[in-house]
């Protein structure tokens, strides 16, 4: 307990750090298929949750200290084009280096969030996991992790894993090697400056991987992660479809995909909220991702 109260207290001394701009995170970098669900009987008819498009807003609970500054609904560092290639029409075929789904004998699942963190949905994504004692994995970006570096504390504070989404969530396969390297990088010094530990976990933007930029991501430590389930809360069809998606997709060992920034991510909160208990009743467990 005492070794945990140290690094939640060097955590903060970073984080001040990096409000103030001592931290240095540009720093010189070193040199260096999803199965089917299963079928084991007829599914269970389940309840219609409701179509929350409109979830109460207010101040974000626990948000970085600039959160405020922003429009917590439209807030993004720089403008993304699209959430993910991976499902879509002409999307690449799976790499088999990749991980979409971890090997189990238990109902065990993982839930992941990209592109935060976001100082008005992370909070709230963080307080229903907390709610039902379950753990996540969050692959962060960072030039938002930068902003929000409290909020960055928090997902690691609460014990979920925290991984590396590249700093300004570009297409790696479209970078020469060295601005994918500058890409994954510079986020991993960043989370390593923070959190005391550098990331051992790596997604894509857009799922899309080649072979150049998995030897970087091998070469900096990181095992490529991409997802069994893509709850397509992206597309924002409403959180009943976003919820349906997840519980009608889910199997053992399945890693899903959704987001708690880039965007605006009250349907996902608003599904997750709803599908969640669902997934506990039928006897699902969520962790985080372990390499």
């Amino acid at each position: 307990m005492a070794s945990d109260q140290r690094a939640k207290t060097r955590r903060r001394f970073v984080q001040a750090a990096v409000v103030v701009g001592v931290l240095s995170a540009g720093r010189a970098l070193l040199p260096a298929g999803s199965d089917a669900p299963e079928t084991g009987g007829p599914a269970r008819a389940r309840p219609r949750p409701p179509d929350l498009h409109a979830v109460p807003t207010g101040p974000a609970p626990g948000g970085g200290p600039a959160g405020a500054a922003h429009d917590p609904h439209s807030y993004r560092l720089r403008p993304m084009a699209g959430e993910t290639s991976r499902s879509g029409p002409g999307a690449s075929p799976p790499h088999p280096e990749v991980a979409f789904h971890l090997s189990t004998d238990r109902r065990e699942v993982f839930l992941t969030f990209d592109d935060g963190p976001h100082p008005f949905h992370t909070p709230r994504v963080l307080r229903i996991l907390r709610r039902y004692g379950v753990r996540a994995t969050f692959f962060v970006i960072g030039e938002n992790a930068i902003e929000f570096p409290g909020l960055l504390c928090d997902i690691a504070d609460e014990g979920h894993a925290v991984g590396n989404h590249t700093w300004t969530h570009p297409q790696l396969t479209a970078l020469p090697p060295g601005a994918v390297r500058s890409e994954l990088g510079r986020t991993s010094s960043l989370l390593e400056d923070i959190l005391g530990t550098a990331p051992d976990l790596a997604r894509a933007p857009y799922g899309e991987w080649d072979d150049p930029s998995l030897s970087i991501c091998n070469d900096l430590g990181m095992s490529p992660v991409g997802w069994a389930i893509d709850s397509q809360d992206w597309t924002v069809p409403g959180a009943r479809t976003i919820a349906h998606t997840v519980l009608d997709a889910m199997h053992p060992g399945a890693i899903v995909l959704s987001h708690d920034g880039g965007g605006d991510r009250r349907q996902t909160v608003a599904a997750l909220e709803w599908y969640l208990p669902r997934l506990l009743d039928e006897g699902y467990r969520p962790i985080r991702i372990e390499p």
